[in-house]
């Protein structure tokens, strides 16, 4: 009738529309914003070299910042630098230093 083919409707006339995938997963950041068509992260901007981010959106650079992922290299960087680079030779003794505190009292 005329009232149904004009009507907006959520039912059976909208159902057909929903085939369509226009995004997929994107290989870099793992959002489903990588749009196929236009070969595109909207989310980090892949395949560009440079992640995608703006100063308009501070919140949006705080939550994929440095030290919110795993840090699997950077972590350890951060070991050595307490350490002071050492390499092939054998941490201080932990009793000797207390030893040497406990002599100096």
């Amino acid at each position: 009738s005329y009232l149904q083919s004009c009507a907006m409707t959520k039912g059976t006339t909208s159902q057909g529309k929903r085939g369509k995938r226009n995004t997929m997963q994107c290989r870099r950041c793992g959002k489903v914003s990588y749009h196929i068509q236009k070969k595109r992260c909207a989310a980090c901007g892949y395949p560009a070299a440079k992640r995608r981010s703006y100063q308009w959106s501070q919140k949006a650079i705080r939550r994929r910042t440095t030290g919110t992922g795993r840090m699997r290299h950077l972590k350890v960087v951060a070991r050595k630098v307490k350490n002071g680079f050492r390499a092939g030779t054998a941490p201080p003794s932990k009793k000797k230093a207390a030893r040497a505190a406990a002599a100096g009292k």
